[in-house]
């Protein structure tokens, strides 16, 4: 999947779906095109990646979580 832009702080769920897993911790600097977490929607599974370098500041989802089109699913700290 490409990566999700939701704001400049923000990456926001480009489809509804529900969260499978995540690969990042609050805290953790992740880098532009990282995996942040993957969003199952239609039996398909999506990796959400960065859409820019940045350390996480919140998570907002957990895995089983359902998730609706542009819900903020985490933010960047800066």
């Amino acid at each position: 999947a490409a990566p999700v832009q939701g704001g400049a702080k923000t990456v926001a769920a480009p489809i509804p779906g529900v969260i499978l897993s995540l690969s990042v911790r609050e805290g953790d600097t992740v880098t532009n095109g990282q995996e942040l977490l993957i969003l199952e929607a239609m039996k398909m599974n999506n990796a959400i990646r960065a859409s820019r370098d940045g350390t996480i500041a919140r998570i907002h989802v957990g895995p089983g979580d359902h998730v609706k089109h542009g819900q903020p699913l985490m933010e960047f700290s800066d």
